[in-house]
């Protein structure tokens, strides 16, 4: 494998997201009105913008001891980073939350008052964007996604830190969380990763979903007894088919599973042997704090991750170390990487 060259800006950034061993071992709390109902049901009543800051200011208070990064919001979280851990690493989400359910595509949005240059004066090492992709789409839809890509990407390069892309599979006529789509899952998984690895788009870290559906999948504790998609054996080979055509180092997302169910999907990663390069985990840890925080408030949440918080992303960091490879290893080591 020759050289590959990157700026040193883009580098450094991704190196302040990593751990010391290279492994990516990022915790994720830029959900916004996803995350801001949840709260208002759990407590029978809607909150303010503040609890909603309040909320991810305890999250980055505790998870960021026991993370690389922590990912956020600029719009309600710039003040919780505040409370992160000096060595954690921030990324910024760019994109506004949710999509126009009005419009047919699920069209991406960026925040209005916001540049990448502007989220890295705020204090980013790296920019988030994430984006619902169906690689089957109407090829009039997915122009649109390409090109608002390259933008981002553009925009990154000019501004030398790095791009970290979340592309979400759908598809408008099956329900995501079925069985019918656990089985064309890895499809549209494997094609995004190949189609975004491309050097066109800037991207330099995909944040991407696994490729199988653990609640249909035979042969592990997740697997719900009925509706199976795959068996164990098919689902390593489908981890390894799409690891196959990325280009890019890749980690993974937790997409508001159970912390349990996360770590054996990592665990099924390893053994399909991918070269995965961590996680970006938010709900998988902290989702069962959210009754907590709406009945007892700020300090009850508090003590709730110190406990159980820690206990998740500490179990996590453990499967992470016997599993996750280096970043840099899909280049051929770091030593492969001329920095200019």
């Amino acid at each position: 494998m020759g050289k590959v060259t990157m700026g040193k800006g883009k580098l450094a950034g991704i190196q302040a997201c990593a751990d010391s061993k290279g492994v990516i071992a990022a915790a994720a709390a830029d959900q916004r009105g996803s995350l801001k109902k949840a709260i208002a049901k759990a407590r029978g009543s809607d909150i303010s913008n503040a609890d909603l800051t309040e909320f991810k200011k305890a999250v980055t208070a505790v998870l960021t001891k026991h993370a690389s990064a922590i990912l956020m919001d600029p719009e309600y979280g710039l003040p919780a980073l505040q409370a992160k851990d000096p060595d954690a690493g921030v990324l910024l989400a760019y994109e506004k939350t949710g999509y126009d359910a009005d419009k047919p595509g699920r069209l991406p949005d960026l925040l209005s008052v916001w540049s990448v240059k502007r989220l890295v004066e705020a204090g980013a090492n790296g920019i988030k964007i994430l984006l619902y992709y169906n690689a089957f789409d109407k090829p009039e839809i997915n122009e649109i996604k390409h090109a608002f890509i390259e933008r981002i990407g553009a925009e990154c390069q000019a501004n030398d830190v790095p791009f970290f892309l979340e592309p979400i599979a759908y598809d408008d006529a099956l329900d995501e969380k079925g069985p019918e789509f656990a089985k064309v899952k890895p499809r549209h998984v494997t094609r995004y990763m190949e189609e975004f690895s491309k050097a066109r788009y800037g991207v330099d870290v995909l944040k991407v979903e696994v490729p199988v559906n653990m609640k249909f999948t035979e042969g592990t504790s997740a697997y719900a007894g009925s509706g199976a998609a795959y068996s164990r054996s098919e689902a390593i080979r489908l981890f390894q088919e799409s690891a196959a055509v990325a280009t890019k180092p890749f980690i993974y997302l937790s997409a508001g599973v159970t912390d349990e169910v996360f770590r054996e999907t990592l665990e099924l990663a390893a053994e399909a042997n991918t070269p995965f390069a961590g996680v970006l985990c938010g709900r998988a840890t902290w989702q069962d704090g959210i009754p907590v925080y709406a009945k007892g408030g700020y300090e009850e949440l508090m003590d709730w991750l110190e406990d159980r918080g820690v206990q998740n992303i500490t179990a996590l960091n453990t499967v992470l170390a016997k599993g996750a490879k280096p970043w840099w290893t899909i280049y051929g080591g770091l030593e492969n990487i001329e920095a200019v």
